[in-house]
């Protein structure tokens, strides 16, 4: 009888230099004789460094593309230095054949749409890493076989946040993997990462390898997935924000869900529904000290909570009116919808008058003016932007009022559980000095 499959998902600050990938194989050898699959992001900031590429690419600076694609190539070889006593070969051809493979495409005249040519690109970092920390693992003892994530699975054609489809992935998942755990206990493929059946590269969404251990998860029955973060679990707020945050023992799945569609960090949004609908528990554990126990998110997890706040930053509030003075109406909230469908402008929040209609979105390259130019036949526009959305889980008046001071509150929504208000910065006033 085959061994239940537990599925590891390590972040990049987790892999950001040679030292965490060897602390990521110090955690992993108590685990030696179990089946797991590991999923990983790119090491550190990679990913942001990719998009600068991208980006550069695709408004005709090949030559700064390429310098900044060579400075990732630099600093990747350092940590591959520092990392191995002495380099596998096959690990240094598996990267240069990596970036060889990107210097040809920014040979290449852009594609029409600016999101295929990010996918193609910044889909590099998971492939780097997961060849890094493969190597690795097999170097310390760890036998581990390697995955093409993109081998199995398969997505629409929506690049930049690719649609999973699920029975193509499912019975990939259950011819592939299975015969490498037999091989190897340790199986070590990349997150974020899909393939279209073009077989062109597409990615789930930012901070999207989450998700992915959650499709193999869902995909193989895992007994259970585990979150390595560098945090003790879930948070009731950012630390990076707020002073005295406390972590949480146990989480619902359904309160899991609300709080990372609300822009908590700690998990990505689309994670939590596969693994309830098979019952997969989930913890969040600490890679600074594995020892401790985490967050356990589960169904019977009950349902007392203390206050919980995301805070979305980058936000912009446009404000959608009518160009005959009419009324907002059903028909027109339709046309409107399909342009943000058409543009991909993520929603948080909407609200609406007898002559306005309010949305707040993702202020994310230049969707907001696309959607703007879209629409101006019909509808006038004005866009405030660098607004942060803060959302509060089980608020209470204090919480709430701590919140405000300092701010402007330019939009705001209450359900009995959770309240959300746009906010944006205002200068303390003092008094002149006489």
């Amino acid at each position: 009888m085959q061994k239940k499959v537990n599925v590891f998902k390590f972040g990049g600050a987790s892999l950001k230099d040679a030292s965490a990938i060897r602390h990521v194989g110090e955690i992993l050898q108590p685990f030696a004789g179990d089946s797991l699959v590991i999923v990983v992001s790119a090491m550190g900031k990679t990913t942001n460094a990719l998009e600068e590429v991208a980006h550069a690419y695709w408004h005709g600076k090949p030559d700064e593309a390429r310098q900044k694609l060579h400075d990732i190539h630099q600093s990747t070889t350092a940590i591959i230095q520092e990392l191995f006593a002495e380099v596998p070969e096959e690990l240094t051809a598996s990267i240069n054949d990596l970036f060889v493979s990107v210097e040809w495409a920014l040979d290449e005249t852009p594609n029409e749409e600016y999101d295929f040519d990010y996918d193609q690109i910044v889909s590099l970092g998971e492939l780097i890493s997961s060849h890094i920390v493969a190597a690795h693992l097999n170097a310390v003892g760890l036998p581990t076989s390697w995955l093409d994530a993109r081998d199995v699975i398969q997505t629409d054609n929506t690049y930049r946040e690719g649609w999973v489809k699920w029975p193509e992935t499912e019975e990939r998942a259950d011819r592939l993997v299975p015969p490498l755990l037999k091989e190897t206990n340790f199986v070590l493929t990349q997150g974020f990462i899909g393939n279209t059946s073009e077989n062109y590269t597409t990615t789930l969404g930012r901070e999207g390898s989450d998700y992915s251990a959650a499709i193999f998860s869902y995909c193989l029955n895992a007994e259970a997935m585990s979150i390595w973060k560098d945090v003790p679990g879930v948070l009731t707020a950012d630390p990076r924000i707020f002073e005295n945050v406390s972590k949480i023992d146990r989480l619902s799945y359904r309160e899991a869900i609300e709080m990372t569609y609300y822009g908590a960090k700690v998990i990505h949004p689309k994670t939590i529904k596969p693994l309830q609908n098979k019952s997969i528990p989930l913890y969040v554990r600490s890679f600074i000290e594995p020892e401790l126990e985490g967050t356990f998110v589960t169904d019977d997890a009950g349902d007392a909570y203390p206050p919980m706040v995301a805070v979305e930053p980058d936000q912009a509030l446009i404000n959608i009116s009518t160009r005959d003075f009419s009324f907002v109406a059903e028909h027109h909230i339709k046309e409107l919808f399909e342009h943000i469908t058409t543009t991909r402008l993520q929603v948080n929040m909407m609200q609406n008058t007898a002559i306005s209609f309010n949305v707040v979105v993702n202020d994310i390259d230049d969707r907001v003016e696309r959607f703007c130019t879209l629409i101006d036949e019909n509808f006038k526009t004005t866009v405030d932007r660098n607004l942060e959305l803060i959302t509060i889980r089980h608020y209470t008046p204090d919480v709430v009022e701590s919140l405000r001071r300092g701010k402007v509150n330019l939009l705001e929504g209450r359900l009995p559980l959770t309240l959300q208000m746009v906010v944006k910065d205002v200068p303390v006033m003092r008094r002149k000095e006489s």
